[in-house]
């Protein structure tokens, strides 16, 4: 009788588990979908007031007010960013009020990778900081290396 009340436990769990990750991925594709929509009130709903998007430039560490004002006039345009999900890798911890994610994005950049955490909330599920990242592949990060060179050397100096 323990094994049966075991496996149902953990049957429960598992199937728990799978419903969080399908809302996870649905608040992310929705996401997704309001910025090619150009829809800001969408997208903003979906990411918590004090939300982080870390974009490709190494000075985009925008919090959730600058982000919003940043991204206005291109949700203005109709239309913020198309970016297409190839893969995404949803994560959530045992409590499931935490998850994290990777996912490869075709971009008007190429191949891009987002990743990112959610928290559960009263409202559900709600991005609370994401990192979008241009992908090199390995035989070019010499190349871009040097072609960033300078920038990179500049921003070091305001830093120090």
């Amino acid at each position: 009788m323990k094994k049966i009340i075991a496996l149902l436990f953990l049957f429960f769990s598992l199937n728990i588990a799978a419903q969080e990750k399908s809302k996870i991925d649905k608040v992310l594709t929705q996401w997704h979908q309001a910025a090619a929509d150009g829809n800001f009130d969408k997208y903003f709903s979906l990411i918590t007031k004090d939300g982080v998007f870390i974009g490709t430039d190494a000075t985009e560490n925008w919090q959730n007010d600058d982000f919003r004002e940043f991204s206005k006039p291109y949700f203005d345009q109709g239309q913020a960013w198309n970016f297409t999900t190839l893969e995404r890798n949803i994560y959530n911890d045992e409590n499931s009020k935490t998850a994290w994610f990777d996912e490869l994005l075709d971009t008007q950049m190429g191949i891009c990778r987002g990743s990112g955490v959610l928290l559960k909330t009263k409202d559900g599920w709600k991005i609370t900081h994401y990192v979008l990242s241009v992908t090199i592949p390995n035989e070019n990060v010499e190349e871009v290396t040097q072609l960033k060179k300078e920038f990179d050397q500049n921003l070091i100096n305001q830093i120090d």
